[in-house]
């Protein structure tokens, strides 16, 4: 395995011997990583931490360090990290704690630009684009496909639904929609469905009307979430992405973004 002479590998860790270690990684005892992982330099990774293959890891990022969270006090936590992923440089991931599960898990084939912070017990589904300083407080869980941009900072315990997208500097204190498109210059405004993104990834004409009647009726400002979501079971047609955004409704504790 290519390992830097200036990195330092605990004999405890479990490098695959196609994985890539640069120069000054400080790699501790319990991480494991996969094969074809490129650490380029100045990593630094703590474990219990599970690194999948296929990742890149751009300079100075930290991985599978102690949780900023104060009821932390060292119990054992985990970090997962799947395939295919993109760290940038700066990127900060805290392992989970026992009040969330003690896991904090990135899916495969995200996009963490620089300065992105995961914080402890946060899921990050896959094929995700975090953009530059976007900020997951704890127990974030964000769905498959969404995009986040630029200095954006997500409250503790919010979800963000699949294939949605949040435009830059936005401050969400809610959950966020799935296949909605949402941004918060000052207040958190639902701006219907994410078009251009549903279109790329092959959502078909209908589904994506069916989506938007149902965000105009959620916005109305005349009916309130219970009336809305009667009207749509009674107008929109039915299909598997009106019902899954009618159970991240129902399922909602932070309230939603409407």
């Amino acid at each position: 395995m290519p390992v830097h002479p200036t990195a330092i590998v605990h004999p405890a860790a479990r490098i695959h011997p196609e994985a890539d270690i640069g120069p000054f990684c400080v790699i501790g005892p319990e991480v494991e990583i996969g094969a074809r992982t490129r650490l380029m330099a100045n990593i630094f990774a703590e474990g219990p931490t599970w690194i999948g293959e296929d990742n890149l890891f751009y300079p100075y990022s930290t991985v599978g360090v102690a949780s900023q969270d104060m009821k932390y006090h060292g119990e054992r936590a985990e970090t997962r990290i799947g395939n295919g992923n993109r760290i940038r440089e700066f990127v900060t991931i805290h392992r989970g704690t026992e009040g969330g599960g003690a896991l904090t898990q990135i899916g495969d084939d995200n996009l963490l630009m620089a300065y992105v912070h995961i914080a402890h017990d946060a899921r990050l589904g896959s094929h995700c684009i975090l953009g530059n300083a976007v900020t997951l407080a704890g127990h974030v869980t964000i769905g498959d496909y969404a995009i986040v941009e630029a200095f954006s900072g997500i409250h503790q315990f919010c979800r963000i639904g699949r294939h949605a997208f949040v435009g830059g500097y936005s401050v969400l204190t809610q959950d966020v929609l799935p296949f909605s498109m949402t941004v918060t210059p000052r207040d958190s405004k639902l701006f219907g469905a994410n078009k251009v993104g549903l279109k790329r990834r092959g959502f078909e004409p209908e589904t994506v009307d069916a989506l938007n009647k149902c965000f105009r009726l959620l916005s109305s400002g005349a009916l309130n979430t219970s009336q809305a979501l009667d009207q749509i079971r009674e107008q929109v047609p039915s299909c598997a992405e009106t019902g899954e955004l009618i159970e991240f409704i129902r399922s909602a504790k932070r309230g939603f973004i409407k």
